[in-house]
């Protein structure tokens, strides 16, 4: 593992795995978010964030988590290790809840700066429809991939956990 995509659903903890494996395989790890949004939520022009991760990508070792379909295509066809965190919509909409009252009024360490933590209906409903109308299309992408990839399925926070707990014994 030299090149770790992590994708799933928001509340899943994708930044919060990142962290985790970034410490036990000393891997340098990217937040999309935080290189992402600007000051008060802005995005950046859609070509120069396509640019973005495309720099990114280039380096030889990384774990880039975050989502981004535009850009998710250029991540997968560089990843030799996709963990995608596949957890019911009710673990995520209560961690999304958890982090808006842990982070109230703040911006958490993985998000762009000036980007307070916040909840609307529209992110909302994106995390309520993510297994229906969001993951059919990560699965059609990962499908399509040209060049050999470990997918790694991770269905439950009690299996990540025990994912953690394996990779922390291999590691060098």
């Amino acid at each position: 593992m030299r090149r770790i995509s992590i994708i799933g659903s928001g509340g899943a903890g994708k930044s919060t795995l990142a962290r985790k494996l970034g410490e036990i395989t000393g891997l340098p790890v990217i937040h999309l978010d935080k290189l992402h949004w600007r000051p008060g939520w802005v995005e950046p022009p859609k070509g120069e964030w396509r640019r973005t991760v495309e720099e990114l990508v280039k380096r030889d070792e990384w774990i880039i988590e975050g989502n981004f379909g535009g850009t998710m295509k250029t991540r997968l066809a560089t990843s030799d290790t996709v963990i995608f965190l596949d957890y019911s919509k009710a673990v995520c909409l209560r961690r999304v809840i958890k982090r808006r009252l842990m982070y109230r009024n703040t911006t958490r360490p993985d998000m762009g700066e000036g980007c307070n933590e916040k909840i609307d209906l529209e992110f909302l409903d994106w995390v309520w429809n993510f297994r229906k109308t969001t993951k059919p299309e990560i699965e059609k992408r990962l499908a399509k991939l040209d060049h050999p990839v470990d997918l790694i399925l991770l269905h439950s926070p009690k299996e990540t956990k025990a994912f953690l707990a394996k990779i922390t014994n291999i590691a060098p």
